[in-house]
């Protein structure tokens, strides 16, 4: 069930009403949760309800063996290899089994399997992983309640595109008592709007144009070409950010609290900040469970150098089995290399012009160089396959002019997704107003953004992260 649907318009004011009929009872709430969830998660395909289940059984008894000290090593490794086992089978088998057919000369088709790659399941794996790792770490003790735990994994907001929830941070918030809150709630709603604003005015817009031009590299300028590589930049920014906005937005009116995924990306001053404010639950989940364990930045330089390839190359891989996010992930490691050489990858850890209404010329420029760096980028993970990327990236250099064509409704959508962003780059959301008093200015902004929302969204039902 997509957030864009008529169906979870529906869907969520009856379980928002059934969760606070129970608002009393801890464990009704937990079951409802979990119910709610896998009809959330089954209006898909109610078979891989099965896989996600088995996924949290797994990860639910090994922390339970893990807790009781004795096979503990075991049942961890016995976890993570059910799990990636899973993962491999259904994302990266056919993947790598085309590619050795073709390298020993076979055909490639004969040894596929053509599975039905399950939504989120790349979100819902590590969510679960985290969970046992964590419990051998002694970062926390395992839990008994079943129905508590399945809630975590299966928590429907953040089910299929995250934020990828820690067991630390969001398991507890099941096994306490959770009263309604309404300034929370309130917020939530808010925050599920300007996530909304995003996918479908912005993002969405956004798709029609870059697949016209997607669709026909070879006929189009270079033009052309620079603005469908710019706005799918934003595309996939607000598809994915907006998405999280609904998610966490949604998680408030149940009083859960959810981690934040995107902290305004596109105002990075380098390639660094960038990483530390885009999809921040996936970036730190790699930081402390495959980073720091090789040995972060507590070794010599060129092992820091090394760990940073390997977390790129394999958020690369993560996104997809697809040699361009394979490249994807090494270009960026590229680009932070020479900041790993000279020690500046932790320089800009501040919001930028912080002090300031508007950035200095240096950090100006300093944005534009990261926007357009990461731009580049994103042609690689936006191509279907390398060819399509080179034909890009060759259209791109061709200096053809003729024929631009801007779409400048939509440009005038991303000019106000980028001035509210910058007016509220220290808040949690573009509608996050405590600070403006008069009621009449707020609400008037509400029903703009609301107005925007019903007259120019596309409401075409699409995610981009559905894929991965």
């Amino acid at each position: 069930m997509l957030f864009t649907s008529i169906e979870f318009f529906v869907f969520l004011p009856i379980v928002f009403a059934l969760y606070w009929l129970l608002r009393r009872q801890v464990r009704w709430q937990n079951l409802l949760v979990v119910v709610a969830s896998y009809v959330f998660y089954g209006w898909w395909d109610w078979r891989f309800l099965l896989l996600i289940a088995f996924t949290s059984a797994c990860s639910y008894f090994s922390g339970i063996v893990i807790g009781n000290g004795r096979w503990r090593k075991s049942a961890l490794w016995g976890n993570i290899a059910i799990n990636l086992a899973i993962l491999g089978l259904f994302k990266y088998y056919d993947f790598f089994a085309a590619e050795l057919a073709t390298l020993l000369g076979c055909s490639g088709d004969s040894v596929m399997l053509h599975l039905i790659l399950p939504v989120g399941i790349s979100f819902y794996t590590f969510q679960a992983l985290s969970y046992s790792i964590d419990i051998y770490r002694g970062k926390m003790e395992p839990t008994r309640d079943v129905v508590a735990f399945f809630a975590y994994v299966s928590f429907f907001p953040q089910l299929v595109a995250g934020p990828i929830e820690r067991a630390t941070n969001l398991l507890p918030q099941f096994q306490q008592q959770r009263h309604f809150d309404y300034s929370m709630a309130v917020d939530g709603v808010r925050q599920m709007l300007w996530g909304f604003f995003k996918k479908v005015v912005v993002a969405d817009n956004c798709a029609v144009y870059v697949d016209d031009i997607w669709n026909n590299i070879a006929g189009e300028s270079s033009v052309n070409l620079a603005m469908a590589a710019a706005l799918f930049s934003i595309q996939i920014y607000c598809d994915f950010s907006g998405y999280s906005d609904i998610a966490i937005g949604t998680a408030k009116l149940f009083s859960i609290r959810l981690m934040r995924n995107f902290n305004v990306p596109y105002f990075s001053r380098d390639i660094a900040e960038f990483w530390r404010r885009w999809h921040i639950s996936l970036t730190t989940w790699f930081r402390d469970y495959v980073y720091i364990p090789l040995g972060g930045s507590r070794v010599g330089k060129w092992k820091i150098v090394r760990n940073t390839f390997v977390i790129f190359l394999v958020s690369g891989l993560w996104h997809g089995a697809n040699w361009t996010f394979i490249l994807w992930g090494a270009f960026h490691a590229l680009l932070f290399l020479p900041l790993i050489l000279l020690g500046k990858n932790r320089k800009y850890t501040d919001n930028v012009a912080d002090s300031h209404w508007l950035p200095s010329i240096k950090e100006f420029c300093q944005m534009l160089l990261t926007i357009i760096l990461a731009a580049l980028g994103w042609i690689l993970f936006r191509s279907q396959s390398l060819g399509e990327a080179v034909d890009f990236y060759g259209g791109l250099l061709s200096g053809g002019i003729g024929g631009a064509n801007f779409p400048m409704r939509t440009l005038v959508f991303v000019l106000i997704l980028m001035v509210v962003e910058w007016l509220q780059r220290r808040r949690e959301h573009g509608l996050a107003m405590a600070g403006v008093r008069s009621g009449v200015v707020r609400y008037a902004c509400y029903l703009a953004v609301l107005a925007l929302i019903f007259v120019f969204g596309v409401f075409n039902e699409t995610f981009i992260y559905f894929q991965f």
